[in-house]
């Protein structure tokens, strides 16, 4: 079966399933699951670009999105002027000796001949710098999280669209994927994951403890929104009156408190959905440039110059290309891709809660999604994450409904029952083990293997 067949009739198995959920359920929950899917995809095509490109096993995809969700946070949380007040003097003292510090340690590494002299000059610049910095940046911080810290205790942001996080988000996750690539690519790869894992879990244990800047694990709440809120929706004229036209037909014949009360049902439940709707719209638009510059990239002569040294890198290296350059470059662009899509997710949560970064959620779950949709494929990454996604939320509540199905002919007060029940709840792992299996058995490429002109 052709590529182009698999990826048709896996989208309209997708989407199929989608909707019978939107009747089934609920629209506002289908429109919720899309959403997720749409991020979701985002992520995966980060991912995808580093492992499907280049071969580089990246297993910190949860600190890259998080970053994402930290840039969501300090662009549209507005600035707390009492705590920079309080402690901004003694902060921007502290930022200005770290830049001192880190400036002398280059010029001395850089300028000072290999001797043991240089080790003493070098240890003496970081260890009377670090006692330094610490003399002005404590007082900052004590200052700032004693600042009311049962509503904010923390500086707050920019003050500006959330929108603009997005691009923030990639540029911070980018900047650490440099500083992770120049320090680990170079060597073997299972030192880049080993790298990516301990970053990962440095930048969330710095989110849960660093109050001053993320508010730790008390949270960011009601953050800004790129759409319009469901209240004011509520309470606007036009809307009510667009959807008093949609259900003109189920409000006819009611008398009229009914029919006040029921236009008033449908204005609560409908503003939901088309808020969700104008959600979709923004993710399906940055998911769609995502993926027409994959695509792009990947057709092109770079594209196949990073596929050439990802399956030979000693003859790639022979032939004068720069193979950790390349391997470096990859890295960065893959992760900014996966910073983009943590801001994306931050914002359809309105809220920034670190506790919430769990590898299972943002590293395994991504990686499945790759594998499953067809690693070094850009389209069957998309369509890995629509439908491990959709598998994640709906394995459970199907679960639920099998045992209670398998159950329904045993006593009430029957053990095997009871035991059934009370572990539905791990059917969702259960049948994302079997999926995985059963793709890897009958498509080890995955559901759109990637193809090359070998093939």
């Amino acid at each position: 079966m052709s590529n182009s067949l698999r990826a048709v009739l896996g989208f309209g198995v997708f989407f199929v399933l989608l909707f019978l959920v939107g009747f089934y359920q609920s629209w506002n929950v289908m429109l919720a699951i899309f959403n997720l899917c749409l991020i979701s995809g985002v992520m995966a095509l980060g991912v995808n670009i580093q492992w499907g490109y280049a071969g580089l096993f990246n297993v910190g995809i949860m600190g890259f999105a998080a970053l994402g969700g930290v840039a969501a946070m300090l662009t549209s949380r507005a600035p707390v002027a009492s705590a920079w007040q309080a402690g901004g003097s003694n902060l921007f003292i502290a930022a200005l000796v770290t830049l001192i510090v880190i400036g002398l340690a280059v010029a001395a590494y850089r300028k000072i001949r290999p001797s043991p002299m240089k080790s003493l000059i070098m240890v003496l610049i970081i260890g009377v710098g670090y006692f330094a910095i610490r003399t002005y940046f404590d007082p900052a911080v004590l200052a700032i999280e004693a600042d009311n810290p049962a509503k904010s205790g923390f500086l707050g942001g920019l003050g500006v669209p959330i929108i603009f996080s997005w691009a923030i988000g990639g540029l911070f996750a980018a900047g650490i994927a440099w500083l992770i690539g120049k320090i680990a690519l170079g060597l073997r790869s299972d030192y880049l994951a080993i790298a990516t894992l301990g970053i990962s879990e440095i930048l969330i244990a710095v989110m849960k403890n660093e109050d001053w800047l993320t508010r730790g694990v008390k949270n960011v709440s009601g953050l800004d929104r790129p759409v319009p809120y469901e209240l004011a929706l509520q309470e606007s004229a036009w809307f009510i009156s667009q959807i008093e036209n949609l259900f003109s037909n189920r409000l006819d014949g009611l008398s009229e408190a009914g029919r006040e009360l029921a236009l008033r049902g449908l204005v609560v439940e409908y503003s939901s959905v088309f808020v969700k709707l104008c959600y979709s719209g923004l993710f399906l638009a940055v998911l769609l440039t995502v993926l027409l510059l994959c695509v792009l990239a990947l057709a092109s002569p770079w594209g196949r110059m990073v596929r050439a040294i990802r399956d030979n890198e000693v003859s790639a290296a022979a032939m004068g290309k720069d193979v950790t350059r390349r391997h470096l470059q990859i890295f960065i662009l893959g992760s900014a891709v996966v910073g983009i899509a943590g801001a994306m997710l931050t914002t359809l949560d309105g809220q920034f809660t670190p506790s919430t970064y769990q590898p299972l959620r943002y590293t395994f779950l991504i990686w499945v999604m790759v594998i499953v949709g067809g690693s070094g494929n850009n389209l069957g990454s998309v369509l890995g994450a629509f439908i491990i996604w959709f598998i994640w939320i709906e394995a459970e509540p199907v679960g639920n409904w099998l045992m209670q199905t398998i159950t329904s002919t045993l006593e009430p007060d029957s053990g095997l029952r009871r035991h059934l029940l009370d572990s539905a709840q791990h059917m969702r792992l259960f049948i994302m083990g079997v999926v995985m299996l059963t793709v890897m058995r009958f498509s080890p490429g995955g559901i759109l293997p990637e193809r090359t002109a070998a093939r």
